[in-house]
């Protein structure tokens, strides 16, 4: 176990660039990533992608908890794997480092009948950075996610707004909540090793 305490990062919404977030905090931070599960994509996971985009030498990553085969909510994945996810098996890994978790989908996103990943963020005692982007309903997506992590009594370190800015939206969501912005990262036509070492830049981690 890691003497610090873990990074959670999570979003409002699924395919909104957590994975790109991960790659960009874990090169910044020069921490270890972990993805406990990965539904589909085993042969293009997002830790192969994480893997592909960091520089430094110091970063490991660790092997998932769970690899299931289809595409789907972990939940229906493993079920139609013939699985049944065990919370005890999530673990956290073995490290010294500072370590990053990439979480699957949203909060809710649901792992088995009564598991969620809130659930395991709340398990594995970590904090939590919430990827925000803006699209038509992401305030009440952004604030609801807010006001579930302040039920469970996670702490939430912030949030990273990805992609094409608005005002609007980001003064209103940072204004209500209360939360911290730490960064946000523009939208990039080519992500590479480089974009991701410049982007760590807008980030105040």
């Amino acid at each position: 176990m890691s003497a610090k305490q873990p990074i959670f990062i999570t979003g409002i919404d699924t395919g909104i660039g957590k994975t790109i977030i991960s790659a960009i905090v874990t090169e910044k931070l020069k921490a270890d990533y972990w993805k406990p599960v990965q539904s589909g994509d085993l042969e293009t996971s997002d830790t192969i992608k994480v893997q592909s985009l960091v520089s430094n030498s110091i970063s490991r990553f660790h092997p998932e908890a769970y690899r299931l085969t289809q595409p789907y909510s972990p939940h229906k994945s493993a079920a139609m794997d013939k699985i049944v996810i065990d919370a005890q098996n999530f673990v956290l890994p073995e490290t010294d480092n500072q370590l990053i978790i990439e979480g699957a989908g949203g909060l809710m996103v649901p792992l088995n009948d009564n598991l969620m990943i809130i659930d395991v963020i709340k398990q594995l005692n970590a904090k939590v950075l919430l990827v925000s982007q803006n699209y038509l309903g992401s305030i009440n997506h952004t604030l609801l996610s807010l006001f579930t992590l302040k039920q469970y009594g996670i702490p939430v370190m912030g949030i990273i707004f990805n992609g094409d800015k608005d005002i609007y939206s980001k003064t209103y969501i940072l204004n209500y909540s209360g939360v911290n912005e730490i960064g946000h990262i523009p939208t990039y036509d080519n992500v590479t090793k480089k974009t991701i070492i410049e982007a760590g830049n807008y980030l105040s981690l």
